[in-house]
């Protein structure tokens, strides 16, 4: 095996980085002008819900397509493909002059961003491989990055004008800057493919226990994000009687903290090995969230709040490396399931929400990332050990 010079990894790395970053941003930019794009459309709540659920249906959708889109252009064409589809998605979302053209152009932007999750992932998984060191985590951090700029020059944007065209050409020139910045260094087709996949397939092949077991955790993994993301600020407000000003502090803090541990969580991977940071960390999640149900009081559920970003976010970035390593077509499944997971989660819990108490909800929140612990004992896992500085290392697997 050929060696790589370690500024060629901080190369690829940054390339790479520039595609989560992208998506994040794109996705971003759209969601966060969805009140003027209800108030240009004259849309009801349920016509917004509508819309929103179309980009999530069709990135699950697309699972067949982009594992067969992965097979034949390999992931470093199949991402600059899809980003340049993102880019035209966002330009006719701009331009679409009625309702049902919008839902279209959402519709096309899910399918693209389930074949650039997967790309991406799969081009993060084959650095890794590579190289012999981890880089997943911060690379998921990045993605979290461009939603946080995506907010923020929505702000600036609207203070100078309330155009969504100027707005959105705006973003598109940032997403092409950012598309520009990833396409020299991504790692060849060739390489990106994981070295323990003999070969192609032509056909979709059924998926194997393992590759189930792993969109388990991916699904109850996201469940627990989502639900988090949606239902943190009501529990507060609603449960816990915090105040109007204290309330949205939840998934603010559940996000700082899953971005801290995103940045820190690849040298927790070097050390311990992707499963037993899996498995603590989501145990952690599980259990900080039950103490702060049963203890009640705002200070204990904002911790628990914080256990719940810290122990999940290391849980996304190592699924997608293990199921890398078992080919194209089990990364666009588990991809396919996570994305399930972050649509059904909130609403699984607004079910169980109206039919008992949102307390009981948030505790299958809890039980969500228990069963990402007892899932993640039977994946197997691989352990990185530190590459050398001349070139790449194999990674040896870590029994689960």
């Amino acid at each position: 095996m050929p060696g790589f010079p370690t500024h060629s990894f901080q190369r690829a790395k940054w390339s790479i980085a520039a595609l989560f970053c992208f998506l994040g941003f794109q996705y971003g930019t759209w969601v966060s002008r969805l009140p003027a794009l209800k108030t240009r459309l004259d849309l009801g709540a349920g016509e917004v819900g509508l819309l929103l659920m179309a980009c999530g249906t069709g990135a699950a959708a697309s699972f067949p397509l982009v594992a067969v889109l992965t097979r034949r252009l390999g992931s470093r064409r199949l991402s600059l493909a899809s980003a340049l589809c993102l880019i035209a998605v966002l330009a006719a979302l701009s331009a679409a002059p009625d309702y049902p053209l919008a839902l279209l152009a959402v519709c096309a932007d899910g399918v693209a961003v389930g074949c650039l999750n997967v790309a991406m992932n799969a081009q993060g998984a084959a650095l890794e491989k590579a190289y012999g060191r981890t880089a997943m985590s911060q690379l998921h951090a990045t993605f979290s990055a461009g939603l946080l700029a995506a907010a923020l020059l929505a702000s600036g944007v609207t203070t100078l004008t309330a155009s969504l065209e100027a707005h959105f050409t705006v973003a598109g020139g940032v997403l092409l800057l950012l598309m520009v910045c990833s396409r020299p260094a991504l790692l060849p087709d060739g390489r990106s493919r994981p070295a323990n996949t003999p070969g192609r397939p032509k056909h979709l092949t059924p998926p194997s226990g393992t590759t189930l077991l792993m969109g388990c955790a991916m699904t109850f993994g996201t469940i627990t994000e989502g639900a988090m993301n949606d239902w943190s600020t009501l529990y507060l407000k609603d449960i816990v009687k915090a105040s109007s000003t204290v309330a949205p502090l939840g998934i603010a803090v559940v996000s700082v903290m899953m971005l801290l541990a995103r940045v820190c969580a690849d040298r927790w991977r070097t050390r311990w090995g992707d499963g037993r940071v899996v498995r603590t960390g989501s145990a952690v999640a599980a259990a900080g969230l039950a103490l702060a149900l049963l203890t009640g009081g705002v200070v204990p559920t904002l911790l628990g709040f914080a256990c719940v970003g810290l122990g999940t976010a290391a849980v996304t970035p190592c699924v997608y490396v293990a199921a890398a390593e078992r080919g194209p077509d089990a990364l666009a499944l588990v991809a396919a399931m996570g994305t399930t997971g972050l649509l059904g989660g909130p609403a699984l819990i607004g079910f169980v929400a109206s039919t008992a108490s949102l307390t009981l909800g948030m505790a299958t929140v809890a039980a969500s990332a228990l069963t990402v612990t007892l899932t993640a004992i039977w994946i197997p896992w691989a352990h990185r050990a530190p590459a050398p500085a001349a070139g790449p290392s194999v990674p040896a697997r870590e029994d689960a």
